[in-house]
């Protein structure tokens, strides 16, 4: 049976801005011990250092048939067509590797995709492709239902397509995964899922959804298998992807999506009784892709503020006033925002970031 876990590498064990090497060279060693050979990584993913660690503790220890590596094509390191190859290239010599077998066209939602149809991203794609560069031509995506059936419309080369998906989202009206998801299915496309936790937002639970979850099966599982089988269960699906961050997280991933099953009915009920206590619960709904802060002209570390937000509103976290005054220690506070969007226009969730950090601002300066 195909396995179904797919190693994300953008929240990869970190010693301060460089990947804990030895802890990622357990993490790949377990995960491929036990059958599992996917990852996925992009230019931007922990400041570069994603792609490093890649070639350093995965490319160079194991043979190129040992692993299926997707990489990915991202606006901010583009603006003209001639800038494409020299930028595929420089990722093929960080990762430390000849072809990429998945290569996506990333980010895309509808004014991105305007820009990959200027410079001809895709049809360059196709060149890389035809070169033996490229197994693969793929998209990641995020944005609504109506702009995925166009773009896999204009473009059947596609062959697979990255959505955010996962039991909160399911029928979130911005995410819209269900809808999104049938569209995959409506071109029979391959699925990966990106997200399924939702940033860990799944795991650190207020108490009443775990409660629903600890009368399962004992308490024996962990609150993240459950979001991770959810996805999984799902017709189309080619890999889910966990952003595992340390050797525990592999082990816990690998120990129920080595002999995969789908939820029973009674587990799947306990995710319809968790996913009404969150959306009773409010709160930000922000993966932390980091995408926002790259282009921050005022350092604000927007995720982690956000987090500090819902761990306060969502899961009863009393830490949380200390952690935004450690986040904050050198600048970079909610009232430090300008307002000038460029957060706004790289956010993925399509989030009102301004309009956010206004509340984060009332919670936590006022």
């Amino acid at each position: 049976m195909e396995k179904l876990l797919g190693f994300g590498c953008m929240r990869l064990p970190m010693n301060g801005s460089e990947v804990d090497y030895d802890m990622f060279n357990k993490m790949i060693d377990y995960y491929i011990e036990n059958g599992f050979n996917y990852f996925d990584t992009a230019h931007g993913y922990l400041n570069g250092e994603s792609e490093k660690a890649i070639k350093k503790c995965l490319t160079s220890r194991y043979k190129r048939e040992d692993y299926i590596l997707t990489n990915k094509l991202t606006k901010p390191y583009f603006d003209k067509e001639n800038d494409i190859i020299p930028f595929f290239e420089k990722q093929l010599e960080l990762c430390g590797v000849d072809y990429f077998d998945y290569y996506l066209m990333h980010a895309q939602d509808k004014e991105v995709y305007k820009h990959f149809m200027k410079t001809n991203a895709y049809e360059v794609a196709k060149k890389l492709k035809e070169m033996g560069k490229i197994k693969h031509i793929g998209i990641s995506f995020h944005d609504t239902s109506d702009v995925l059936d166009m773009i896999l419309k204009e473009h059947p080369e596609i062959e697979i397509v990255q959505i955010q998906f996962n039991y909160a989202d399911f029928t979130d009206s911005d995410v819209q995964s269900e809808k999104v998801y049938n569209v995959c299915r409506k071109y029979n496309k391959p699925i990966l899922i990106m997200e399924p936790v939702k940033g860990g937002g799944l795991v650190r639970l207020p108490d009443e959804a775990k409660k629903e979850f600890d009368r399962l099966n004992d308490g024996k599982y962990s609150y993240a298998s459950y979001a991770v089988r959810f996805a999984a269960g799902f017709d189309g699906v080619f890999k889910v992807l966990s952003g595992m961050s340390d050797l525990d997280q592999v082990k816990d991933n690998v120990s129920y999506m080595k002999e995969f099953t789908p939820l029973n009915e009674e587990e799947q009920a306990a995710v319809e009784r968790v996913t009404k206590i969150l959306k009773g619960h409010g709160g930000i709904p922000c993966t932390a892709c980091r995408y926002c802060t790259e282009g921050c002209p005022m350092g604000i570390p927007i995720p982690d503020l956000f987090a500090c937000y819902n761990k306060k509103k969502q899961f009863n976290d009393w830490n949380s006033n200390m952690y935004y005054n450690i986040h904050t220690q050198n600048g970079g506070k909610a009232s430090s925002c300008i307002k000038c969007g460029s957060c706004e226009a790289s956010c993925p969730q399509h989030l009102k970031i301004r309009d956010l950090l206004e509340e984060v601002r009332k919670e936590f300066e006022e």
